[in-house]
C-alpha cells in the first residue's frame, strides 16, 4: 500500500491516494451536515495515521487517533447534542468561546511543540505542534456545529499546504489546497444557516 505511485506527475502511494479520496468525501459530507461524514472521518484518519508515520510527522499521526475518538463524540453530538438530546443545529460562537479557543490553541501548541522536540526525531516540531493544536480546536468546533470551525480550518489548511510540500507529500498538499476552497464554501453555507436559525 505504500509502494510509490505516479499520478498526473505527482509521486504518491496507494495509501495516500485512498486517504485523499476519503478525506474529500468527509469534508463534502460535513458541509452538507450529513452525519455519515464522521464514519469517513474515522476511516480516513486511520489511513492517514500510517501516511504521517512514514513521513515522521508524529504530531499529525497522533492527531489522527485523536480525530478518531473525537469523531465518535462528534457523531453523537450531531445526532443528539441539542438541549433536549435532539440533533444539533448550526450556531455561531460567542466572543468568550472564541477567546477560549485561542487560549486552547496556544496552550496546545506550547505543549505539543515541546513534546515533539524532546521525544521524537521530527524536523518540524513547532509547525507540527501548532497545526496539530489548531486542528484539535477546529475538530471540537466542528463537533459542536460552530460556524467558526471553518475559519480555523482555512487557516490551518493553508499552512498545511506548505508543510506537506516540504515533507514531499505532494498529493496531500493538493488535498489541503482543495480543503481551503471547501472550507470557504462551508463557512459561507453554515453562516447563512446560522443566520436563518440563530441559537
Amino acid at each position: 500500500m505504500n509502494d510509490p505511485l505516479t499520478l498526473l506527475g505527482i509521486t504518491t502511494t496507494y495509501l495516500e491516494l485512498i486517504s485523499f479520496i476519503l478525506s474529500v468525501i468527509t469534508v463534502a459530507l460535513n458541509i452538507r451536515q450529513l452525519h455519515w461524514a464522521w464514519l469517513f472521518s474515522i476511516v480516513s484518519s486511520a489511513t492517514y495515521a500510517v501516511v504521517f508515520y512514514e513521513a515522521l510527522l508524529y504530531g499529525d499521526m497522533a492527531l489522527q487517533f485523536v480525530f478518531i475518538t473525537v469523531s465518535v463524540w462528534g457523531w453523537y453530538q450531531w445526532l443528539h447534542g441539542g438541549a433536549h438530546r435532539e440533533a444539533l443545529a448550526v450556531t455561531t460562537s460567542s466572543p468568550k468561546a472564541w477567546a477560549w479557543s485561542g487560549v486552547a490553541w496556544l496552550a496546545g501548541f506550547a505543549v505539543l511543540a515541546q513534546f515533539l522536540a524532546k521525544f521524537t526525531n521530527t524536523d518540524v516540531p513547532n509547525i507540527d505542534g501548532f497545526l496539530t493544536a489548531g486542528s484539535l480546536v477546529g475538530q471540537v468546533l466542528l463537533s459542536r456545529k460552530k460556524v467558526e470551525n471553518w475559519i480555523v480550518w482555512i487557516v490551518v489548511d493553508i499552512l498545511y499546504v506548505g508543510l506537506y510540500l516540504y515533507k514531499g507529500l505532494t498529493l496531500t498538499a493538493v488535498l489541503y489546497g482543495i480543503f481551503v476552497i471547501m472550507a470557504a464554501f462551508g463557512l459561507a453555507t453554515w453562516y447563512r444557516e446560522a443566520k436563518v436559525k440563530p441559537a
